[in-house]
């Protein structure tokens, strides 16, 4: 760091050098074109944040911690695998199929499919919870089919939730393919 003495011996060196005279005023345009004229301009490509892809995988592990913990919250309640080697066949048919659907539809997340994501994920949960509640119920009333046909109902209606939501993720796409074109 220089001492105050040494920049008063700076300027006392330099005195007559230096110039004091007001740029003129055509000086800043002349400077910005010489300057231009020297450095090619590059344009910086701006990069997009793609935020959706951690927020959908985000959301998968809640839905999946979400129905880990509703699961086995009943020890008496039965599954619909527990009926029949038949009801076990379609339990994990149901079970496939609604993960590949999950997995196709966080496949397809985008910032714009998010919301409708986030309340398809509700409602999954929503009829989780009912599904849990006719485990229980198939455990009371000793395997009535009024249960077990609630239970397959239950899994249909997931997967058809889900249907509904990739027909809907098309939709937007489709929407914003159609909006992108006609710019």
């Amino acid at each position: 760091m220089m001492k105050k003495d040494d920049i008063e011996q700076l300027f006392d060196r330099l005195e007559g050098q230096l110039s004091t005279k007001e740029p003129s005023t055509d000086h800043q345009t002349r400077f910005l074109e010489k300057l231009q004229s020297t450095q090619p301009v590059k344009e910086t490509p701006v990069r997009k944040l793609n935020w959706w892809k951690p927020l959908a995988v985000a959301a998968s592990l809640a839905l999946v911690f979400m129905v880990s913990l509703t699961w086995n919250t009943n020890p008496d309640a039965k599954e619909l695998a527990d009926v029949s080697p038949e009801m076990e066949q379609t339990q994990q048919f149901f079970t496939q199929t609604i993960e590949k659907e999950l997995f196709e539809i966080n496949a397809q997340a985008t910032p714009e499919t998010q919301a409708v994501i986030d309340d398809a994920i509700k409602r999954l949960g929503d009829l989780e919870a009912d599904y849990n509640n006719l485990k229980s119920d198939l455990a009371e009333s000793g395997q009535d089919k009024r249960v077990i046909y609630a239970m397959i109902n239950n899994f249909q209606n997931r997967i058809d939730l889900l249907e509904q939501v990739l027909e809907h993720i098309d939709a937007i796409k489709n929407l914003n393919e159609l909006k992108a074109s006609t710019l």
